[in-house]
């Protein structure tokens, strides 16, 4: 199993709509990657490892597929319509990381 990690970092930009993320982006992926998206996670920051610190990311999501070859398979189509989303919850340039599941 594959998880496709995209965190949005804290200090990346000025806006971020989580309730767009949460009811309008992510929903749209697992529609467009069918069985390929097994689940998704969505992460809110709120606080760094110190107390009363910030966090690192404002936000961040975990999509999990049974394989990378599934997942940039069924991806593909939709990647330019994906993209262009991005725009509208926020204004951060996402990090992402592709992993494999070892463990758990």
């Amino acid at each position: 199993m594959i998880k496709m990690s995209v965190y949005y970092p804290a200090d990346g930009g000025s806006r971020f709509d989580h309730d767009y993320y949460r009811t309008r982006h992510m929903p749209m992926i697992q529609e467009r990657l069918g069985d390929a998206c097994l689940r998704y996670e969505i992460e809110k920051g709120v606080a760094g490892g110190e107390p009363g610190s910030t966090p690192e990311f404002v936000a961040a999501c975990h999509v999990y597929s049974p394989t990378l070859e599934i997942f940039q398979e069924a991806l593909g189509p939709h990647r330019a319509e994906i993209r262009a989303d991005v725009a509208n919850y926020t204004d951060i340039a996402p990090i992402v990381q592709i992993s494999e599941i070892v463990g758990g």
